[in-house]
């Protein structure tokens, strides 16, 4: 399978790996640090890519909710929240760190849900394949640029948190 350019499905791809890593994070058979790890540079690298390439553009198409869109990028900031908690966690697989685990699930649960409904629809609905995929490749350059500065990091998560 041809690897796709298209925006909405990049930004479903991580929904689906990051539901993966959930699963690894919840097994006590995994290794759950490394997935944690994984999870932490794929969620700051995607929302941030989302934020800088593709929120402002779909905020130029009339028939993309601008509301929607500002509430995903709250919502990209209670998974930042979330996610450092859990990285704060001193012991892995201590009842605290499942506990986090759970708010992260809930919080990044929630906006890929939501953003897939109306953010991700209104994009598919509306914006042309050609820009989409323009977009998709923006998306995808941020995303490298960011993952290979190690933006999971628990101090490059809390400067986030605290900006």
């Amino acid at each position: 399978m041809a690897e796709t350019q298209d925006v909405v499905e990049l930004i479903l791809q991580d929904h689906r790996r990051m539901e993966e890593l959930f699963r690894l994070m919840r097994s006590v058979e995994a290794d759950r640090v490394a997935a944690l790890r994984e999870f932490a540079d794929l969620l700051i690298a995607h929302a941030l890519a989302e934020e800088a390439k593709v929120y402002p553009a779909l905020k130029r198409y009339k028939n993309i909710d601008d509301e929607e869109v500002e509430h995903g990028e709250h919502e990209h900031d209670e998974g930042n929240k979330a996610l450092l908690d859990l990285l704060e966690v001193e012991e892995v697989g201590s009842e605290e760190w499942d506990a986090r685990l759970e708010d992260l699930v809930e919080a990044v649960t929630h906006h890929a849900d939501e953003e897939e409904r109306t953010i991700l629809n209104g994009a598919r609905e509306n914006v042309a394949m050609e820009r989409r995929e323009k977009l998709g490749v923006a998306f995808r350059e941020e995303r490298e640029r960011q993952l290979k500065a190690g933006c999971g990091s628990v101090d490059n998560v809390r400067r986030i948190v605290e900006s």
